[in-house]
């Protein structure tokens, strides 16, 4: 009489068993799959950081090539992110992009204050135009 209801838990233990080895394998896949992502990306990751790094001996020799600091240019717009977090204003590409049109501005700025001061006029002179 015993041996039926021991049969029957032995069955259910073997179901469980085989129920966890393909649970077990469902898993192993995964973590392979997963593997072969992280690869993937850290490729990626390494072709993008020397792109990036190209990138940034051209800015640098292009800023150098028109007289920018490039380190006081970080620092600026570092100063301004840590400003904006902690304002609570937009993300840090709107502050990058307000650098950008910052920058250029003062660019347009010193180009009209040496035409100006090549011509002998100031901004709003009267004379300015006549």
């Amino acid at each position: 009489m015993g041996f039926g209801s021991t049969a029957k838990k032995i069955q259910t233990l073997a179901d469980r068993a085989e129920q966890l080895y393909v649970r077990l394998k469902e898993v192993h896949e995964r973590v392979l799959s997963v593997e072969g992502t992280v690869e993937d990306t850290q490729a990626r990751v390494s072709e993008l950081e020397n792109a990036l790094e190209h990138q940034r001996l051209v800015v640098e020799a292009i800023a150098e090539e028109r007289g920018i600091d490039v380190d006081a240019v970080i620092a600026e717009a570092t100063i301004e992110n840590a400003d904006g977090e902690t304002d609570g204003e937009g993300s840090g590409d709107a502050t990058a992009a307000e650098a950008t049109a910052s920058d250029d501005a003062a660019t347009s700025d010193d180009a009209a204050t040496s035409d100006d001061a090549a011509s002998g006029t100031t901004p709003g002179d009267p004379g300015e135009g006549a």
